[in-house]
């Protein structure tokens, strides 16, 4: 599975006009190969931000090299921000959550259930990168399933010593649940000073106009790589 992560800098007079524009990215949801996207608004720094997750990477760049800049030209999406950021990279771990274990069809139907997505875009000491993943796999992954109200989750490989963690939660509530109750002991086994170099967090709650959900998303792989192999974004 491949993943892309977008951030965007928009002036507070184009929020709307942004959001009207990102709107209609829905018309991408026929697309071979799309699992789906959302996004929200990070009210920390006031930038929208998306997630989107696709079958494999062949499937996400079919999709840039046929239909990418015809959306793009007809929302005129591009007059709305002043920045954008752009990072894409493999699923290498998924965390199972209340929408199920089986990723292709729980993966799909947390994307379109969630509320809230939580984002860990972590940058890694040199040669921390297998202990990283054996802790999302181990400490953060069961820990944040039993929370309950965690639907699913995966950690996307951007760039070489970076990894983003986004899990997708059914509610702002049990998510404040998590953060009081569990994560505290959490973070103690975790030990993230051993691993992290930086560390940006980023809680959206979702615009539901935003979310773009595939008809089907055909066989998802189930990712769980102790090496993985850094690729270009």
């Amino acid at each position: 599975m491949w993943g892309k992560w977008i951030g965007f800098s928009v002036p507070a007079d184009a929020r709307e006009r942004f959001s009207s524009a990102q709107s209609a990215w829905s018309t991408m949801s026929d697309q071979p190969g799309l699992v789906g996207q959302v996004g929200g608004w990070d009210a920390a720094t006031g930038r929208a931000h998306l997630l989107a997750l696709w079958a494999d990477e062949g499937a996400y760049r079919r999709f840039m090299r046929e239909r990418h800049d015809t959306v793009t030209a007809a929302n005129q999406q591009s007059t709305t921000y002043t920045a954008i950021d752009v990072s894409t990279g493999e699923v290498v771990l998924d965390m199972a959550g209340d929408a199920g274990d089986s990723l292709p069809r729980a993966l799909p139907r947390a994307l379109e259930r969630a509320t809230l997505l939580r984002v860990a875009d972590c940058r890694l000491l040199p040669g921390r990168d297998d202990h990283f993943l054996d802790v999302q796999r181990t400490v953060w992954a069961p820990g944040m399933a039993a929370a309950g109200g965690m639907l699913a989750g995966v950690v996307t490989h951007l760039e070489p010593h970076r990894y983003l963690v986004t899990t997708l939660w059914s509610d702002p509530t049990a998510h404040q649940r998590y953060t009081t109750h569990h994560l505290p002991a959490l973070l103690s086994r975790a030990t993230l000073q051993n691993d992290l170099h930086s560390m940006t967090g980023h809680v959206l709650p979702l615009e539901p106009a935003w979310h773009v959900t595939a008809p089907s998303a055909g066989n998802l792989p189930s990712r769980d790589r102790r090496r993985p192999t850094a690729r270009p974004a």
